[in-house]
């Protein structure tokens, strides 16, 4: 008995525990709901009290948030969906700085609030002020104030308030009176315009603060969020603007210089190819044809039983003076034709040259011409100034250093073509100067004004190491200066003209 009665009493405490917490969930709901529909006037009396705690923050003046407003204005004429545009300029002393600012305002129904063309907020609804914190907004100088109303119906009106408080202790107060100029509907910028044209009306009084139909006291407060002054920065202002836009335009005219003087180019170097290769045919079509008709008939004359000795002689010293000739025209006929400026026609020239130039003297030649030698252009200024810098090396290893070997090797470095002639003669002292040492000089005169070097390296019994090294791309100091004046184009055609004028000028030591 004793344990049923214990049992049923456990069992009333978890029913009642399970109540208990059933009644507090169910009063939870009830409060939540009633908050949810609490009338709006008990919201508006803690908005109000809230704010105007905020507004007691600022300063002495400011603790009614209706202090300082002016009258109800509108235009003469009141419609039904009409819009409104007020203009109000003030002056802020260009010795003092604003301490405290502070602008309350509504409308009746709707408005967008402008300071110097700036939107500072929106409020649609005339039971309520908005307050607006205008200090960080407001330096020295003229200030304009706009304001773009929308009455959907029924009275119109516009309630406004400025009040700022300057360091020096003086302030300035701006309240919505018959000051206030309507701004003609089409007019453009004029949030910004420092005074009114005479033909804008004055803004018309509609009721006094708390005149009918409006409040007494407003519903709320709405503290609207501050605003920051816009920071304009240097390359926003006018003079960087314009500076950057005069910059832009003689880049501008420059690129089209510079794109025309290109074109220009490119027609030349196509004329001066056309050109050029119209010289090798008729050279070897023409020149070349009869100098070896001359030579056959040279050889006939020397074949012919009656002539005498002397004349045979002079034939003789005429037919290898033919041949010689028709020997350097081939030559010309390399540099002048355009389908030769590559690489590997270079490299093939080279070797071909060094081996019948050695072919009479006791020189082995070696060649070592690297495998990446293609088909890139090798222009004709550098492959000729090239030839003639190895043909004098050429040339100084046949007479002066005594070598029984000579290598000659071609390979690329980088962006730069290497010619390497290596003997192994007597060798010489480089810091000895001789008279007979032009040659060498006018090798590295060459090389330098390829853009490239030369090194000379060698010393007596240890034969003698010449290295060319050219760069295969223009330098951009020498590309800017051609297109800027066109001086080096004079210079290579020149340059072209007396190369092809004189062609064995550099044979001589």
């Amino acid at each position: 008995m004793l344990s049923h009665l214990h049992q049923t009493n456990i069992h009333f405490t978890w029913l009642s525990w399970r109540w208990h917490r059933a009644l507090l969930g169910a009063g939870a709901v009830l409060l939540f709901v009633l908050l949810l529909n609490m009338p709006l006037p008990a919201l508006a009396d803690v908005s109000v009290t809230n704010d105007q705690k905020a507004l007691m923050e600022l300063a002495e003046p400011y603790v009614s948030p209706t202090n300082g407003l002016g009258s109800w204005i509108w235009a003469d004429k009141t419609e039904d969906n009409q819009t409104c545009q007020f203009w109000h300029a003030f002056d802020i002393p260009l010795d003092a700085k604003v301490a405290k600012a502070r602008l309350v305002m509504t409308t009746d129904n709707e408005f967008t609030l402008f300071l110097d063309g700036r939107e500072l907020g929106r409020g649609a609804e005339w039971r309520e002020l908005f307050v607006f914190d205008l200090a960080p907004l407001l330096p020295p100088g003229r200030h304009v104030l706009g304001i773009q109303c929308f009455n959907g119906s029924f009275f119109a009106g516009v309630l406004l308030g400025l009040r700022i408080d300057l360091t020096n202790g003086q302030s300035v107060e701006i309240k919505s009176d018959p000051s206030w100029r309507v701004v003609p509907d089409g007019v453009s910028r004029w949030k910004t315009r420092a005074e009114a044209p005479a033909d804008w009306p004055a803004a018309t009084n509609i009721a006094p603060l708390g005149g009918s139909p409006w409040w007494t006291a407003p519903e709320a407060v709405n503290m609207m969020p501050s605003l920051k002054p816009i920071k304009v920065y240097f390359w926003q202002t006018g003079w960087f603007q314009v500076s950057l836009l005069t910059v832009c335009g003689i880049v501008i005219l420059v690129s089209l210089r510079l794109m025309t003087q290109l074109a220009l180019h490119r027609k030349e170097r196509f004329l001066l190819q056309r050109e050029r290769a119209r010289i090798a045919r008729d050279i070897h079509d023409d020149i070349g044809a009869r100098m070896t008709q001359l030579v056959l008939h040279g050889e006939l004359a020397q074949n012919e039983e009656c002539v005498n000795p002397e004349i045979r002689q002079q034939l003789s010293w005429f037919c290898e003076e033919a041949r010689g000739l028709l020997s350097t025209m081939d030559e010309v006929l390399w540099a002048v034709n355009p389908q030769r400026d590559t690489l590997r026609d270079f490299a093939a020239y080279v070797c071909k040259y060094a081996e019948g130039y050695l072919a009479p003297t006791k020189i082995l030649c070696l060649f070592e011409v690297g495998p990446e030698m293609s088909s890139a252009a090798f222009d004709l200024p550098l492959r000729r100034s090239l030839l003639m810098a190895i043909k004098e090396t050429l040339n100084n290893a046949a007479k002066h250093s005594g070598a029984t070997e000579l290598r000659l090797k071609i390979h690329w470095e980088g962006q730069h073509l290497a010619v390497v002639v290596e003997d192994n003669g007597k060798g010489f002292d480089p810091a000895v100067p001789k008279s007979e040492r032009n040659g060498l000089a006018n090798m590295v005169q060459r090389m330098k004004e390829l853009g490239g070097h030369c090194r000379i390296t060698s010393q007596p019994g240890q034969g003698c190491r010449v290295e060319f090294n050219v760069p295969l791309r223009h330098q951009r100091g020498s590309i800017w200066n051609w297109l800027l004046s066109g001086k080096n184009d004079r210079e290579t055609k020149n340059s072209r003209t007396d190369e092809l004028a004189h062609p064995h000028d550099s044979n001589k030591c």
